[in-house]
């Protein structure tokens, strides 16, 4: 137990740094002309406490997985990310002074470029789902020592992803996170939701599993016991601290109005003297413990079944995964409640201990995934492909991330029957062709599903498979290979061809069909197997079209925005193939239910309608 004197001397450590990092926080945001700052006084003293007594890590080495692990869901309070930063040693004043600026690691909101930032965050929600994730994997898979703090906004908490995460944390009996609720009753427009009623937040808590701890943000005491508590809790807890917007500057405290607004000059002058005048200086940080995870077994090549007889690609997609899960012991597993019908359930065969169950919550299914990246692991997380649109904007922060996940959507297009267009993925590939940086696949055939799945292990960056409902005959033989970035010629590639069909996944099948029904008539066709929309293999198929003089048909089982047909149009024209003559045949009208024959032939992308699509090309 620590002596009164020693408590004293704590605290005066916490009280120091506390103030250097509202100073901080105000001139780096004044200099920017920009920035949060009443959003970072207001969580200057619980932050103080954590990264002075709490949070283990070395600044040094953040790549060492024993270290703690600190996410500010509130991203907008970068200014106190980087204040503490500087006084943890790890930049500079004069770096901290380039916040915001062009070509400054920091940036209005905290990104990965700096190496003690596990994600972006600053689409709000997000920060907790993530560190559940992180929680998740040192709990379950690494039983690592790290603890996961996350600093969660009072105002975002009306997202429902935070109440996802608080959900899964107690489901998991995650006590290894902890989120940190910084209550300052006023958001961006004006008071909270729940504004300062700090016992219902801790009742929703505990509704999920957790434990509240209720403290004031300001009390130094109070938040050190707090974080002893929740470190050494057997429970996963939530500390939901009381605190004043603008804390510490009379002009700025508890003041609407000043939400995402930087002092000017004189403001800020008048701030820093309230603050008081003392010496900045560089502050010690705890060390992690000396704990290193146990080697993982060496990787081997995955044992791919060997596909004769029509198979759906979904199914091939799950049983790739289960082969991946057998030869590589990084790989994990995850899914929303459907891995019966994506197939992911497969990988449960051969890495149980690996598979989590996200139940009907893609964000958070999203989330946990980039968590768990963080640490190492390599997440393929599936669903139906329709379902991904609702965890569209975690996708889109995972690239900010630079976070490597892999994402499944199967039931792709009106090809998947009578389920009708509630279950119908046809917006997926301009969504996912919209994502930085991204990889998107779209398999025909069995073979060639497995060959991406296993390629997709070793992606950058994010990477999304469509994988069809429907068992489709086989076209590839088991050892062909399906490089990223390619495509195949799966009839024609002579002389005598007339026009280029560019397909993908089931259009590959019905561009089949055409080409057959062409050929009895003397036409001859090069149809293009598409099977990676991005990034599309512009050069191939410019050379197709080009020797089939200028005349082309693209055909999808998607909507004509932003698919395939724009994909392959939009490359040609980079490449200056301009002088064409296209039909492009896509899903133009709200389907209903029936066959998939019916519906494909009802959305005009059919192999008769490819075949007239040709002729009349060359009328």
């Amino acid at each position: 137990m620590a002596t009164v004197s020693e408590t004293a001397t704590r605290l005066d450590v916490y009280r120091s740094l506390a103030r250097q990092l509202r100073a901080d926080s105000i001139r780096c945001s004044t200099a920017a002309g920009s920035g949060h700052p009443t959003s970072s006084l207001s969580a200057a003293d619980l932050m103080a406490v954590l990264l002075a007594g709490h949070l283990r890590y070395d600044f040094e080495r953040p790549d060492v997985l024993a270290n703690d692990h600190l996410i500010f869901s509130k991203g907008h309070a970068s200014p106190l990310v980087y204040a503490m930063f500087r006084a943890a040693g790890a930049i500079d004043d004069a770096e901290l002074m380039t916040f915001r600026k062009l070509g400054s690691r920091l940036e209005g909101h905290p990104t990965p470029i700096l190496p003690w930032v596990d994600v972006a965050t600053g689409s709000l929600g997000q920060g907790l789902p993530i560190g559940v994730g992180v929680a998740l994997a040192g709990k379950r898979l690494l039983r690592a020592p790290f603890h996961v703090w996350v600093v969660v906004g009072d105002s975002e908490s009306a997202e429902g992803s935070v109440w996802e995460a608080l959900d899964l944390a107690g489901h998991e009996g995650l006590e290894n996170v902890t989120a940190i609720l910084d209550v300052n009753r006023l958001g961006q427009r004006g008071p909270t939701e729940l504004e300062w009623d700090t016992d219902a937040y801790a009742s929703r808590v505990k509704a999920f599993g957790l434990e509240g701890i209720v403290i004031d943000g300001h009390d130094l005491s109070q938040i050190d016991d707090a974080y002893e508590r929740a470190r050494s809790s057997r429970r996963p807890n939530a500390i939901i601290a009381k605190t004043v917007k603008g804390k510490g500057v009379s002009f700025l405290e508890d003041k609407p109005g000043w939400h995402g607004k930087a002092l000017d000059a004189e403001q800020a002058k008048q701030a820093l003297a309230e603050l008081g005048a003392e010496p900045s200086r560089v502050f010690e940080v705890p060390s992690p413990p000396a704990w290193r995870p146990a080697p993982l077994p060496p990787r081997k090549t995955p044992d791919l079944r060997r596909y004769t007889e029509p198979v759906a690609t979904r199914k091939a997609y799950g049983e790739a995964l289960a082969a991946l899960g057998a030869a590589r012991a990084d790989v994990v597993a995850l899914d929303a409640e459907v891995s019966n019908s994506t197939h992911a359930e497969d990988f449960k065969k051969t890495a149980p201990d690996r598979f989590f169950e996200m139940y009907i919550a893609e964000q958070r299914m999203i989330a946990v995934a980039v968590g768990m990246q963080v640490v190492g692991f390599v997440p393929f997380a599936s669903t139906f492909a329709a379902f991904l649109t609702r965890a569209y904007d975690f996708i889109r922060m995972a690239a900010i991330s630079r976070a490597d996940i892999r994402l499944s959507g199967s039931h792709a297009g009106v090809s998947i029957g009578e389920d009708g267009p509630s279950q119908m993925a046809l917006e997926d590939l301009a969504m996912m062709r919209a994502v930085h940086g991204s990889t998107v696949l779209y398999p025909c055939d069995a073979n060639q599903t497995a060959k991406l799945v296993a390629a997709m292990a070793d992606l950058r960056g994010i990477s999304y498979i469509r994988t069809t409902r429907a068992n489709t005959p086989i076209l590839y033989r088991p050892e062909d290979e399906f490089p990223i970035g390619g495509s195949r010629v799966v009839r024609g590639g002579g002389p005598d061809d007339r026009v280029t069909v560019v397909a993908a996944g089931i259009t590959v099948h019905e561009g089949v069909k055409a080409a057959d029904e062409l050929a009895k008539s003397g036409v001859k066709i090069r149809l293009v197997d598409a099977y990676c929309v991005k990034p599309l293999d512009a050069q191939g198929i410019a050379k197709a079209v080009r020797e089939t003089g200028g005349r082309l048909v693209i055909v999808e089982d998607h909507w004509p925005e932003g698919g395939l047909g724009d994909a392959v149009v939009s490359a040609l024209v980079g490449l200056g193939v301009n002088d064409l003559a296209v039909r492009h045949l896509a899903v133009r009208d709200m389907p209903g239910s029936g066959k998939p024959a019916e519906l494909v032939e009802a959305a005009g992308i059919a192999g008769r309608d490819i075949a007239a699509a040709v002729r009349a090309l060359l009328a």
